[in-house]
């Protein structure tokens, strides 16, 4: 794979300082690139013996860098008539997306699954080069039979673990991890993943520590007891996460989104609650954002792209009790761009994208590419959303980086 860059770098130390990115990274934490010259006038970047460009890095406007379409391994479509609206977005910027279970009622079996597969290609923009791969909401009561039902489709790929009560519209979720044993099972036989939201749920662990604590009391029995079965703990968030996935076996993976990237619990808190940060997991400390955009960019074929985009009609996010969820869809591969750029990590930009999810699920890479040129643009204040509207991360501000059109 080739990732081409017009390419003119320039050191942004004021940005840097103004993000609170650190200036110094391990060299040993990047893939090595070199950059030759193409007749067109591009750069082409092959992994290397020697670096020829800094970690601190930051390219000049105008740059373009052209990788292999990515994929979205966490996409939340909503249905009824607002996937129409989401697929505007998603298509442009994925050649396949992990389509979440949690509606109402939940996708818990396979003639569920079709039903929603079947929605979300027919609501797709005509001619879109785009595949939406299927989940079923794992429950208590997920049987072996229905996960051999579902494998036998071809386009459901995983199992979504929600702990009841976890997260948006996760009441039907999982309530003890062995009763989901005899459907794991299946899974590993078959080659099904399990895809995990990895927090507890329990009201007296406080909201910051669930995923540490859902570590030690499902991760842990999980991985020792499933040797086989492919499993990705979905939007990490802090950097005890990074480091058991890190330092896990190879059947575990897991994705990070551009928010948990680019933000920390500041965005959401200081100067009044901004409900269109709020999302689970939570946003953290700085230094977990910081754990976690050092595994993005470290190369590891263990992290790779998840959004978890999840979009919510405005005036349910703008309330008394707002939902919980950050509409990212509308740019989502844009802000990876940025942030890849803020540490100077542009050419590891295509293996988290397009390459290493692709990878840890069997899939082939898509065929098509997409250009991303370093080109501000404004982010709309609103966009449909079925019959409503959505509040779309960066809305009324911009984002560095546009997709350039064919």
């Amino acid at each position: 794979m080739f990732l081409f860059f017009r390419f003119h770098t320039c050191t942004s130390t004021i940005l840097r300082q103004r993000l609170n990115i650190p200036l110094k990274l391990s060299t040993r934490q990047r893939l090595s690139t070199t950059f030759t010259s193409n007749p067109n006038n591009t750069m082409s970047s092959q992994s290397s013996s020697t670096s020829t460009v800094t970690p601190t890095a930051v390219v000049c406007e105008g740059t373009t860098i052209t990788i292999t379409k990515p994929d979205d391994f966490h996409h939340h479509f909503r249905d009824g008539t607002k996937p129409k609206s989401i697929l505007k977005h998603a298509t442009k910027r994925f050649g396949r997306c992990i389509a979440m279970p949690n509606l109402k009622p939940p996708v818990t079996t396979t003639s569920a699954a079709t039903e929603y597969y079947n929605l979300l290609t027919t609501s797709s923009p005509p001619g879109a080069k785009f595949e939406p791969l299927m989940t079923l909401y794992l429950t208590d009561n997920t049987t072996p039979e229905e996960i051999y039902k579902a494998k036998e489709t071809g386009f459901i790929k995983a199992c979504k673990y929600y702990p009841a009560g976890a997260t948006t519209n996760s009441d039907f979720g999982v309530t003890s991890l062995t009763k989901t044993y005899p459907a794991l099972k299946a899974m590993e036989e078959v080659g099904m993943l399990l895809l995990i939201h990895s927090e507890v749920s329990r009201s007296e662990v406080d909201i910051f520590d669930r995923e540490e604590v859902f570590i030690q009391e499902v991760m842990n029995p999980l991985i020792r007891d499933f040797t086989k079965l492919q499993i990705v703990m979905e939007h990490i968030s802090t950097d005890k996460a990074v480091e058991y996935v890190k330092n896990g076996p190879d059947n575990l993976a897991a994705t990070i989104t551009a928010h948990h990237l680019l933000y920390n619990r500041n965005a959401l808190l200081v100067g009044g609650i901004k409900p269109h940060f709020y999302c689970l997991p939570i946003l953290k400390r700085e230094k977990h954002r910081i754990a976690l955009l050092t595994a993005a960019t470290s190369g590891s074929p263990k992290f790779f792209a998840g959004t978890d985009s999840a979009p919510h009609e405005t005036a349910a996010k703008e309330s008394s009790c707002g939902c919980a969820g950050v509409y990212t869809a509308h740019g989502a591969i844009e802000l990876y761009a940025e942030a890849f750029d803020n540490v100077g990590k542009l050419d590891l930009l295509e293996g988290f994208l397009s390459l290493h999810g692709a990878k840890f699920y069997g899939l082939d890479v898509n065929q098509e590419k997409v250009t991303l040129v370093k080109k501000r643009w404004d982010v709309p204040a609103k966009y449909d959303f079925g019959d409503s509207d959505v509040t779309p991360l960066r809305a009324g501000e911009t984002i560095a980086w546009s997709i350039m059109d064919d």
